[in-house]
């Protein structure tokens, strides 16, 4: 999908000059271990996330210019590449980073070549992923922030975020180092081989954040380019809030269940890899259910319960906060009908008083039309009585209550 192009932001701090390189090509870490680890040890926060994918065919001698909008401020940038679908080795040759000024163009002398164990090159196995070295410099807070990353031999499946919301750019040949828009000819509306964006807060006791959901947390029906997904929202509540999470990662996948595995991995099955492991959560903010419940597989409230139940006690495992919505409205819809009704309402029954989360924020109450609680209200509803619009975006983040996002864990 793609939109138009992103609007001026203006900034008062730019990335500074980057750590010295070397040419030998570094080698990524295993998705199967947890890449927070190291990150971690520096307080580093996520201030920006996209849940991995299958993105089709990888394309050798490709080039992309990804735009993602960052919550948290810090210094030390990184950035976490995944091949976590990829059947081979990807080779990124060229990475960088710099600061949106318009489109595809950057603020003049803010791009900055990325690093990974002090090599220009890295190399990351099939189903891992690989950190950036840390960038000098400091990030503020709701950046426009540009990573463009280039591949000489990508082929076979590609990984990435489908539905980003936000226009980027794609070339063919290398050029990341360039500032200009003039080689950045196409645009895309997917995020590829990016997953993830940390900084180093000066504040070391900063957190994060990290909104697990479907559709309507990746931001569909909202406005491309302008940010106004319910997670972005809710990041700029925090930046104005005397709280101390500040790091917001929208990982919500259009059309993913809890349970089972289609539109991306069931969030059972990503758990790990989109959110435990992402440096500095304390909260998981899960609002997921409704494409389970109106697939009419058979689902039960006791089965979408259940896998409510694992992914609490295995966040609780690790330590994090669990804040759990309540199931919205969709009446109007036309997967919609009363035996999935029913079930959405035990669901919700449960996500309300069960006491098994540690906060609960209660969506379906702020979506529903007072006189036909199946149904959204008509002022915040897409038009398709599913996805709220940028109203309803904006009403579901004013909703959380910012003080659940911490508890004694």
């Amino acid at each position: 999908m793609t939109g138009r192009f992103a609007r001026a932001v203006a900034l008062t701090a730019v990335l500074l000059t980057s750590v010295a390189c070397q040419t030998g090509p570094a080698r990524a870490t295993p998705a199967s271990k947890p890449p927070a680890q190291a990150a971690s040890a520096r307080h580093d926060v996520v201030t920006w996330g996209a849940s991995a994918d299958r993105m089709g065919q990888g394309t050798a001698d490709r080039g992309y210019r990804l735009v993602v909008h960052t919550s948290a401020a810090g210094s030390g940038l990184r950035v976490r590449l995944s091949n976590a679908f990829g059947d081979r080795p990807l080779t990124l040759d060229s990475v960088y980073a710099g600061l949106q000024r318009q489109g595809a163009a950057l603020v003049p002398g803010s791009n900055k070549r990325l690093t990974f164990d002090g090599a220009r090159t890295v190399t990351v196995p099939a189903g891992a992923i690989a950190w950036s070295d840390p960038l000098p410099g400091s990030l503020p807070a709701g950046s426009n922030l540009v990573v463009s990353l280039h591949s000489p031999d990508a082929a076979g499946p590609a990984t990435g975020h489908g539905m980003a919301m936000q226009t980027s750019y794609a070339t063919q040949g290398d050029h990341t180092a360039e500032e200009s828009a003039a080689g950045w000819t196409e645009t895309t509306g997917s995020w590829w081989y990016l997953d993830s964006v940390s900084v180093r807060p000066s504040n070391p006791a900063t957190g994060a954040v990290v909104a697990l959901g479907d559709s309507i947390t990746d931001g569909w029906a909202s406005t491309t380019d302008l940010n106004r997904r319910w997670p972005d929202y809710l990041a700029r509540r925090l930046q104005k809030a005397h709280t101390d999470v500040k790091g917001v990662a929208d990982e919500g996948i259009s059309g993913n269940q809890v349970l089972a595995d289609g539109a991306g991995q069931a969030a059972l099955h990503r758990l790990d890899r989109d959110v435990l492991s992402q440096p500095g959560v304390r909260t998981v903010f899960l609002f997921e259910g409704v494409n389970d419940i109106k697939a009419h597989t058979g689902v039960t409230a006791a089965d979408l319960i259940a896998g409510y139940r694992e992914i609490v006690r295995r966040a609780h495992a690790a330590g994090k906060c669990v804040v759990a919505s309540t199931v919205g409205p969709f009446e109007g819809w036309p997967e919609w009908d009363q035996a999935g009704e029913a079930v959405r309402q035990e669901v919700n029954r449960y996500i309300r008083t069960s006491g098994e989360v540690d906060a609960v924020t209660d969506f379906d109450r702020i979506l529903r039309s007072p006189y036909d609680q199946a149904r959204m209200l008509p002022f915040l509803d897409s038009g398709d009585h599913i996805h709220p619009n940028d109203k309803g975006m904006q009403a579901m983040a004013d909703a959380v209550d910012l003080t659940s996002l911490h508890c004694d864990r």
